[in-house]
């Protein structure tokens, strides 16, 4: 080799180590308890990640605060892309909801991509008569206060849907909040409270039965697993949309060639025809938008809850 051949092989060397992504084990944080979304999401992509790397990736389950708990430690991880946060609709209300998050949203987390969305289903108890968005708003304007409307938390993407449904329909409703849908859907079921928005998949097979009945989804479009139902903005209420979704969120310093690869990776996961199948399985759609993409989106949710708190006169925690 000529004078010097090694110390440009060590140059070209040190680089490509450098460049190298990921470079050792991963975590990703489910800022929920095992067995919800976040956490069925994180461990998917983790395994895929795996398999194709060679890399462990640790799934940290970080309960609390409606997930601000989990969002926090992930703000505060090293900024080099081996650590990860799987995030549902209700990390937008974060910074209205509480007042002293342990993080800024826009600064301390840095977009990746919006992994998937799905509406949610405006149910009643078959007791109740209304069959429509409209006959429901009728009702509820001859009976202002008296229909009790279920919810799993204050603050749930349940309890702000419902708060923006009466705000828009001109209606007053009185908000039951239980610890988490299981125990909101018991009193629906037995017809205690009436009214509930609930998953879009849990909801079909009570309605199916006739155990329940749905008067629309809460999307801006009708659903691809339950496409005979309408919307609520068709039903009336022109411009109701909201959604459930998931996505992905790094540390903020992150560099944006390291989330550039972080998120080609992530689209390819998801474009996985298995991955599809688990997505639709949970009554969603797969998004796997670019970084850009999902920063403008969630901006957007941030001012769209900030505007349901507010109105609704949800006080911050």
């Amino acid at each position: 080799m000529r004078p010097g051949g090694w110390a440009c092989a060590l140059c070209w060397a040190v680089p490509a180590a450098a460049q190298q992504y990921p470079a050792g084990p991963m975590r990703i944080i489910s800022p929920y308890p095992p067995g919800g979304g976040t956490d069925i999401l994180a461990r998917a992509i983790g395994q895929r990640i795996t398999e194709r790397y060679g890399v462990a990736v640790v799934v940290d389950n970080r309960a609390g605060g409606s997930g601000t708990v989990g969002a926090g430690v992930a703000a505060k991880a090293p900024p080099d892309g081996h650590t990860m946060v799987v995030v549902a609709a209700a990390h937008a209300a974060g910074a209205s909801l509480y007042k002293n998050l342990p993080y800024d949203q826009a600064r301390d987390l840095a977009p990746v991509t919006l992994l998937a969305a799905g509406p949610l289903v405006l149910i009643v108890h078959p007791s109740l008569p209304a069959h429509s968005v409209k006959e429901l708003t009728a009702l509820a304007k001859a009976r202002p206060g008296e229909l009790n409307v279920g919810n799993s938390g204050t603050g749930s993407l349940p309890h702000l849907t419902a708060e923006l449904f009466a705000s828009m329909s001109g209606i007053k409703v009185m908000h039951i909040p239980y610890k988490g849908p299981g125990l909101a859907l018991i009193d629906v079921m037995s017809g205690q409270v009436p009214l509930y928005f609930m998953n879009v998949l849990g909801a079909l097979p009570l309605v199916k039965s006739n155990k329940l009945r749905a008067l629309g989804v809460s999307s801006a479009e009708r659903s691809a697993i339950a496409p005979e139902l309408p919307t609520i903005a068709e039903s009336g209420l022109r411009g109701f949309d909201m959604t459930n979704w998931y996505a992905l969120l790094v540390p903020g310093a992150t560099p944006k060639e390291t989330i550039a690869k972080l998120h080609l990776e992530i689209a390819r996961i998801m474009a996985l025809p298995d991955m599809k199948q688990l997505m639709i399985a949970g009554g969603m759609t797969i998004v796997a938008n670019t970084p850009q993409q999902f920063g403008e989106f969630l901006a957007r949710e941030v001012d769209k809850y900030a505007r349901i708190v507010k109105v609704a006169g949800v006080k911050p925690e």
